[in-house]
């Protein structure tokens, strides 16, 4: 039948088309009179070498038997006997791109073992036909030429081809192939199995359609140490493959099960492709020692052929689609990359960024009013009042030192500063290519090769890949299920894992320690039960572009002296912090998008340090950072928003720098403080937060404290009273998963860890006193809140239009400094300072708040201020027992410039008072009867002259303040703290014996 088929097609070869307007191929056959549809069911009988003959004939019949893509070539792949579906072992059901690239893949493969030799060039298949014709063809089994293996394998020839019949081949000693040899399985995979150990001693080998068991004195069954062997299609089932180097092996759709590993020491390259590795009591594959430095025949072709294989080739790769910006988050929806709306926001969270009676402290609400306003708001502001406050009778004050900061910029759009608006857009995560492009050594490690797993199938063991030892491996398009870990790389070794699935791992999906190194990207890690990748004891990975999420612990823990760069990933969704660093972890965290996460965002915890710079934390349900416990990150240019409780949290013993910050739209405060913590706040924007901007509390107001930590994941397991108060957001405590600090001997190995980096530097000054400079904090509910037990410095701060007062201190037992602030604007007063308070104002500039300009009850000093257009009185003072008010100039819109309320102790002199509105006839300096405790002596009272209708006055010698020379005029790179080195005074955490009170060491795996 199929001569006559041949015969048909030889005499209706067709014509080139004449008909070019019509469609080539169908043009092209009918006019041979046969219709298209009849010349594909012809062509589906030709077998293989017939159809590449066809593929000759013209470009009309080569297009007519590419066509039979998904009938003959899917015929022809699924028929060979060494091959599989080709997206087997992890995705059967979906079809390749191409049935015939599948299969031309597979011929390229298994050809690999034939081609050593001297090189021949040209005359290469000449030589490979040579030997196909004098190969011969051994029949073993019963009533063939010879009954055992060993026996066959004694007379065979160079490159000759034995066929195992079904049955059990076992053997009692090991068995060795001195000559190139094929072995083959004759009929189905199963039906030929093998109780033997062979010792590979030549040159090269092929195994194919066979079932390797362990004989009774070995669970190797196969071992090579200088020679290639190549395996098709075989099963190994309790037993152990070993290669050793420089031997190399390639195996393709080979199943690993009941225990079965694969070992490759020293090896300087393999390739295992299509494999499934199922049931395993270790490491599936261990990879360990440094590549030897000899190289056997097969290296430069196994590299050839890892290059021409078509990385990501499974048509619908999941994983690859997975770590697509594109790919749907838990919830259903899209991962959102565009502006989440104001309004939005309030309505899914039920937040508003107005302050609405927010309660701040016994007896003291933001939405009361002082009797001087009350006085403004009885029936509305009246048209009276408006003219009080009309524009013509104030002293201008605009060119103060942070009036950059509100100008509308060159293309008329509003600054941050002041824009009623939150930021609108979010910077994206940069490309896999992109990053490759501005990291050399990430390149590098790219194109690096070493042992390569590609699409095979890990599940259902205890691990996956273990590389050990200066081992070097590659993992591409694999998928790890249901195994303890999926990948543990220590010992200075090297991984390069790209577009792999990690997966509901019953520990960490990846480890990496003791100095491991290596690049993972593009990987979909997720549902693990601990860490999705756990990086520790001086390991330094590259990890990019990967899609790290609905962990039920952390995504990422850096620790123990861990590095790392870790950027443009995409982490949500997990259950604790999406980003853990502690004892000493020291990662770089760039341009990653962290939100949906159930706790917070990033946390830094027990010394844990850091470069976090340029991410997009959102959506988060606690702190989007929270910092604590002698963490001393830098945290640089984030975005932190649309939490549902604060931007940043520094806890207790927190420190770093925390510069050119976006954080808005937070639920609670923009950064909450701990009064006993040590950070920098320079140059961020705090804006648009319903709370608070800048929260200072002390550690010891249980109310405040205990009402806004509530619960929050693992806060059950910390251990005694020290840690009932720790802030939430951070790693839960008292959970098992200690088999991960008892190996290797790590568990008691932080003493000696945390003074091992003394190198690293951090580029800020180094402070005794929290630092708040240089910041915008707008449009939050109230501005710089302060209930602290410890110093404080607010330094060149603009704090405009917020919902509540700018600046309210309520508590300061130690000296709050309030020095070169801009405070314009606020719905309520500009300053407020409570009984008690330790306080000095000093060259601020307070202007057109809706209270007071200064109302302060605590001691300190006022000094060189200008506070002007304010709507209640200019400066009152009451229940101070030490006070200086000292040369400032003050312009109430109404009311007094300066009143001295009470028994007050102190003195008030060298201040210019300025008339507001003429209509304004309130006495400028203001003091009770009867008041012998206060001093008030040279203060200047200036009038208006009833013969003019603008004010006489500028404020000059010296300018508005706050002054154009204040640090907060200069750009970033300008700061003092870039300038200043010095070593981060570091908190030594020992472990004498377990997990002690209030530690972290039982909440991470």
């Amino acid at each position: 039948m199929m001569e006559a088929v041949r015969r048909k097609c030889r005499r209706h070869v067709p014509a080139v088309s004449r008909y070019p307007h019509r469609d080539g191929v169908s043009a092209a056959m009918e006019v041979g009179s046969l219709p298209v549809e009849l010349w594909r069911v012809i062509l589906a009988y030709l077998p293989l070498p017939d159809l590449g003959r066809c593929c000759q004939v013209c470009r009309a019949w080569r297009e007519l038997i590419l066509s039979l893509d998904n009938t003959r070539w899917r015929q022809l792949c699924l028929g060979c006997p060494e091959c599989r579906h080709p997206n087997w072992p992890s995705q059967p059901h979906l079809e390749p791109p191409s049935w015939r690239e599948a299969l031309k893949q597979h011929a390229l493969a298994i050809r690999t073992w034939t081609r050593n030799g001297p090189e021949l060039q040209s005359s290469a298949c000449l030589f490979f036909f040579r030997r196909r014709k004098d190969r011969r063809v051994w029949h073993v089994g019963p009533g063939c030429e010879y009954e055992t293996l060993r026996g066959a394998l004694g007379v065979v020839g160079p490159y000759d081809r034995v066929v195992l019949h079904p049955g059990v081949y076992e053997e009692q000693a090991e068995v060795t192939l001195k000559v190139p040899v094929e072995l083959v399985g004759l009929g189905r995979l199963g039906e030929v199995a093998l109780l033997v150990c062979m010792e590979q001693q030549c040159p090269t080998a092929r195994l194919c359609n066979l079932v390797f068991m362990p004989p009774w004195f070995s669970t190797v069954v196969y071992k090579t140490s200088w020679g290639h062997i190549q395996l098709d299609n075989c099963n190994f089932e309790g037993a152990q493959l070993q290669i050793r180097g420089p031997g190399t092996c390639q195996a393709r759709f080979c199943s690993f099960s009941q225990g079965s590993s694969a070992h490759l020491l020293g090896v300087v390259l393999s390739l295992l492709d299509s494999c499934d590795f199922s049931g395993s009591d270790t490491a599936s594959v261990t990879v360990e020692g440094p590549p030897v430095s000899e190289r056997n025949w097969a290296c430069k072709h196994l590299a050839a052929l890892a290059r021409t294989l078509p990385s990501g080739f499974h048509g619908s790769s999941r994983v690859a689609h997975a770590c697509s910006t594109d790919e749907t988050d838990p919830s259903g929806g899209n991962v959102k990359k565009e502006h989440v709306s104001m309004e939005d926001w309030k309505r899914r969270t039920g937040g508003d960024g107005a302050c609405q009676g927010t309660v701040i402290d016994d007896g003291w609400s933001d939405a009361e009013h002082s009797e001087g306003e009350e006085e403004n708001r009885d029936v509305g502001e009246t048209d009276n009042i408006k003219k009080l406050r009309a524009a013509d009778y104030k002293i201008p004050y605009d060119h103060h030192g942070l009036s950059d900061l509100l100008k509308p910029r060159a293309d008329g759009s509003l600054p941050l500063a002041s824009s009623s608006d939150p930021p609108s857009v979010i910077p994206e995560p940069l490309t896999l290519q992109q990053e490759l492009e501005r990291d050399p050594e990430a390149l590098i490690l790219a194109s690096t090769l070493g042992c390569i797993l590609r699409r095979c199938l890990f599940r259902d063991g205890k691990g996956g890949v273990h590389v050990s030892n200066y081992g070097q491996a590659r993992l591409e398009e694999n998928v790890f299920r249901g195994l303890n870990y999926a990948v543990r790389c220590i010992q200075n070794s090297t991984i390069v894992m790209l577009r792999n699935e990690v997966c509901e791992c019953r520990a960490s999906g990846v480890f990496l320690r003791l100095s491991a190194r290596g690049l993972i990207a593009e990987n979909n890690i997720h549902s693990n039960v601990e860490a999705g990748l756990d990086i520790r004891k001086g390991a330094n990975p590259i990890i990019l572009c990967n899609k790290i999420h609905s962990g039920l612990r952390s995504g990422i823990v850096v620790l123990g002296n861990g590095k790392g760069s870790i950027r443009s990933n995409l982490i949500y969704n997990n259950k604790e912090a999406g980003v853990y660093i502690l004892f000493c972890g020291n990662p770089v965290v760039r341009g990653n998008h962290i939100f949906q996460g159930q706790a917070a965002g990033i946390a830094i915890n027990e010394n844990g340090r850091g470069m976090i710079t340029e991410n997009v934390i959102r959506e988060n349900q606690w702190g989007g950072v929270d910092i604590r416990r002698g963490g001393d990150p830098i945290l640089r240019n984030n975005y932190i928003c649309y939490g549902y409780s604060d931007g940043v949290v520094v806890g207790e013993r927190g420190r770093g720098l925390i510069e050119g910050n976006h954080v808005y739209c937070n639920k609670g405060c923009g950064v909450w403080v701990m009064s006993s913590s040590l950070p920098q706040l320079l140059g961020n924007y705090i804006i648009h937060n319903c709370m608070y901007g800048l929260a200072v509390f002390c550690r010891k107001d249980p109310e405040n404290f205990e009402a806004r930590e509530g619960n929050w994941p693992g806060q059950e397991g910390i251990g005694g009273d020290a840690g009932r108060g720790e802030r939430r957001g951070v790693e839960g405590e008292g959970r098992d998963g200690q088999e991960n600090f008892n190996e290797e001997g790590e568990l008691f190995a932080w003493d000696s860890d945390l003074d091992s980096e003394d190198e690293h530097l951090c580029a800020r000054r180094s402070v005794s006193v929290a630092l708040v400079e240089g910041n915008c904090v707008s449009y939050n509910g109230v501005g710089i809140y302060v209930k602290s037990s410890e110093a404080l410095n607010v330094f060149t701060n603009l704090v405009n239009s917020n919902h509540g007062p700018g600046i309210a201190v309520l508590q300061s037992t130690q000296l709050t400094r309030l020095v070169t602030n801009c405070i314009l604007k606020n719905s309520r007063s500009g300053v407020t300072v409570e009984k008690d308070c330790r306080v000095e104002l000093r060259g601020n500039g307070i202007y057109e708040n809706s209270g007071y300009g200064v109302r302060f009850s605590g001691n300190g000093q006022i000094l060189e201020n200008d506070v002007v257009g304010n709507s209640g009185y200019g400066i009152q003072v009451s229940a101070s027992t030490d006070i200086k008010v000292v040369r400032n100039r003050v312009q109430p819109a109404q009311g007094c410039g300066i009143a001295v309320l009470g028994p007050v102790k102190g003195v008030v002199h060298d201040n210019i008072l300025f008339q507001g509105h003429p209509e304004n006839q309130k006495t400028l300096l203001h003091m009770d009867p009867g008041n012998e405790s206060c001093v008030l002596c040279n203060n200047s009272i200036l009038r208006h002259n009833n013969s003019t209708s603008v004010p006489p006055w500028i404020l000059e010698n010296p300018p508005p303040r706050p002054l154009a020379s204040s640090p907060a005029c200069l750009s970033l790179s300008q700061y003092p703290s870039r300038h200043g080195v010095s070593k981060t005074t570091r908190v030594g955490a020992t472990v004498e014996s377990g997990c002690h009170s209030g530690s972290m060491f039982c909440s991470i795996l």
